[in-house]
């Protein structure tokens, strides 16, 4: 991924960065794509007529399911420079301690795609029960979307086939919606961003699926409240990497452990830019300033924090098989502190500890 490259991260995936390790690296997004690094297709045909075996080692239950065609978006919706052959074009700065400023206009932008990624998100939770399938939800975020004027962000990022990102349980981040059921007690993250105005809105939640036990109850309660010591945290002054260690030290008297492979990161015109966000203790160069934009986005799991990475190349569940739980929202330093551009209205539904 050459923009994060140049930015001194690498990708797992290129939906999301990674913190750079000791010395810089440059690595290109298709470089975590199983062909890449030498893997076989998913695909291998068994003899004339028989049925392809998935011989892939799963750390949980979660499985893949069957993907529908990829949707379309209608002309007279104004698109990423990606849209059309997955491949964007616009750069953020060029270094990590390099973060854009944005402007007045820049801000009114990005608080009008923030609200529609807020409505997208509210009216995909509401949708989520026992039986109905992530494709479903899938395909109400690119209606939702689309009906509002905005193209679901996701959608051909690097080849991602669909509009949004749908991870239960044991998945980490970037689940593929495709013909798989919620069941009753599954958790699910549902990470949707917008493209509207020429500006990226980026917002997710985690959602209980029917009844949810009290372990996977309380991992969704943990993981928010970590996620709002954080962005109380931010103000103009303070340094992006004691974000890290606001989250590391909420969780860990709950046994819980931070994934540190993928980050938040900035966002406006450019869908990932920086600053890189870790949610773990970190030296990530950076000091926030009024009109910065950015995510706050932690993954918390229950057990390791550490993933393996299905043969999709997206799809990046724990290693131990274990839940994870995440929120995010996109946020403003203002001269006051920090504005959530997705913030909950009063249409949202209610957290499970409020009702």
């Amino acid at each position: 991924l050459d923009l994060l490259a140049a930015a001194g991260c690498r990708a797992a995936s290129p939906m999301q960065l990674i913190a750079p390790g000791p010395a810089v690296l440059l690595a290109s997004a298709l470089a975590a794509r199983p062909a890449a690094r030498g893997g076989r297709p998913f695909c291998m045909g068994g003899g004339f007529g028989a049925a392809a075996r998935d011989t892939f080692k799963y750390s949980g239950k979660v499985r893949p399911g069957k993907q529908s065609p990829k949707r379309s978006v209608p002309k007279s919706i104004s698109k990423p420079d990606y849209w059309k052959d997955g491949q964007p074009k616009a750069r953020g700065p060029m270094l990590p301690w390099q973060i854009q400023k944005k402007s007045e206009a820049d801000i009114e932008g990005m608080r009008a795609a923030g609200r529609i990624a807020r409505e997208v998100l509210d009216l995909a939770g509401a949708a989520v029960a026992p039986g109905v399938t992530t494709e479903a939800i899938d395909a109400l975020v690119h209606e939702a979307a689309v009906s509002r004027g905005a193209y679901p962000s996701p959608l051909n990022y690097h080849g991602f086939p669909k509009s949004c990102c749908t991870s239960v349980n044991e998945v980490i981040c970037h689940g593929i919606p495709d013909s798989t059921k919620l069941r009753d007690g599954d958790i699910v993250n549902i990470d949707i961003t917008c493209y509207y105005g020429g500006y990226h809105g980026d917002c997710s939640e985690t959602f209980l699926v029917g009844e949810v036990d009290e372990a996977g109850r309380q991992l969704v309660k943990v993981t928010h409240d970590a996620w709002q010591a954080a962005i109380a945290y931010c103000a103009p002054g303070k340094e992006y990497k004691g974000i890290g260690a606001i989250i590391e030290d909420y969780i860990a008297p709950h046994g819980y452990s931070t994934v540190r492979e993928f980050c938040g990161h900035g966002v406006g015109s450019v869908f990932h830019e920086t600053p890189n966000v870790i949610h773990a203790r970190n030296n990530e160069p950076g000091t926030m300033q009024v009109g910065h934009t950015f995510t706050i986005e932690p993954m918390i799991c229950e057990g390791v924090e550490k993933h393996i990475l299905w043969r999709d190349g997206w799809t990046a569940t724990t290693k131990d098989g274990k839940r994870s739980a995440q929120f995010e929202h996109t946020l403003l330093v203002t001269p006051d502190g920090i504005e959530a551009l997705t913030a909950r209205t009063e249409n949202s539904t209610p957290f499970w500890w409020e009702k």
